[in-house]
């Protein structure tokens, strides 16, 4: 079991790469396509999903991609199921398995994340379909005194076991503590709750037992509010998230793959360039974006299997960005010399 968790961290950790995640649920896709003009039926949730996994030399740049539920049962254009044609491609094959959120009874404005009923069996079947790490995401909403205690303790329970039940059962888990850009908070603000955040889910992953080596961190990155004045330049947001996870994060985790969060495509390859420029540090540091990679892609897509090529080449390009990014190696430069 220790070798095959190892086996799995070694993959997804390799230099100048980092994670696709694709496991938007049903309503998210469905709002990111009504976006560009195509209805989310199954059909059109598996081409595009066939599409960005097939692009070719993905793998040079994507080391793991975490599928949604429906997308590990669909097939490619040619019939191979999508877990092989990512694993065809280098890329691990990883599975959402939280059942999204819900308010936290008893303290308004927090939410607890779903899903920890059946898990073992659930992952028992996924493997079989070829995933190979999971992900379960908690969300905790910021102000003045959002999140309650309650909620960091909670959610912090709830990864804990999620993350012991993969590991009992040969999956390695991604740890998603997201919190949210949303609101006009500071950026102390966002730091201040990130490290209570952090503090709580690892004191809940020591006490199950969860061994730290066999995991990876999905994190949001400190920055303001979204309706906040002062927004924050790329060299502040590496000093203050570095700050946050040298004083949280034990070292003895691989990796850190950070999560976009709502920036824009740009911000995040900037921001995560930014922290790896600031010297050594004990993890690895990369990206695990969601819409930060694909939405040029799928703004060239548009539904259209006549651009389907323009789409990956868009994906490929944005992919390249972050993994020199996560190599400190990016500049803005680069963005139009795609």
């Amino acid at each position: 079991m220790t070798t095959e968790l190892q086996a799995t961290v070694d993959a997804l950790v390799q230099q100048g790469k980092g994670i696709l995640a694709a496991d938007e649920s049903g309503p998210t896709i469905a709002k990111r396509f009504k976006a560009i003009g195509v209805e989310s039926t199954e059909e059109n949730r598996r081409a595009w999903r066939s599409l960005i996994l097939a692009a070719p030399g993905l793998g040079q740049y994507i080391s793991g991609v975490i599928l949604y539920e429906e997308t590990l049962a669909q097939n490619g254009d040619d019939g191979e199921p999508l877990p092989q044609l990512a694993a065809r491609q280098g890329i691990v094959p990883g599975i959402k398995v939280d059942a999204g959120k819900c308010p936290l009874a008893l303290a308004p404005g927090d939410e607890i994340t779903l899903g920890l009923d059946g898990l073992a069996q659930r992952l028992d079947g996924y493997k079989q379909q070829g995933a190979r790490f999971a992900k379960w995401r908690a969300v905790y909403n910021v102000s003045d005194v959002l999140p309650s205690r309650a909620a960091i303790e909670a959610n912090a329970e709830a990864l804990a076991r999620y993350a012991a039940v993969c590991q009992a059962q040969g999956v390695v888990p991604i740890v998603e503590p997201e919190v949210l850009i949303d609101g006009d908070h500071s950026m102390a603000r966002c730091a201040e709750v990130t490290q209570a955040v952090l503090h709580e889910v690892f004191h809940a992953l020591r006490r199950h037992q969860v061994a730290l080596e066999h995991m990876l961190l999905k994190p949001s990155m400190v920055v303001p509010g979204k309706a906040h004045a002062q927004q924050a330049a790329p060299a502040e947001v590496a000093a203050h998230t570095l700050r946050v996870l040298r004083r949280t994060v034990p070292a003895a985790v691989p990796g850190i793959n950070f999560l976009s969060g709502g920036q824009s495509p740009v911000e995040a390859t900037a921001n995560l360039d930014a922290m790896n420029r600031l010297g050594a540090l004990p993890w690895s540091l990369s990206f695990s974006y969601g819409r930060a990679l694909q939405d040029t892609a799928m703004q060239a897509w548009r539904g259209q299997s006549a651009n389907a090529r323009r789409a990956q080449e868009a994906l490929l390009q944005r992919a390249r960005l972050n993994g020199a990014a996560s190599c400190g190696q990016y500049s803005a430069s680069m963005e139009s010399a795609g």
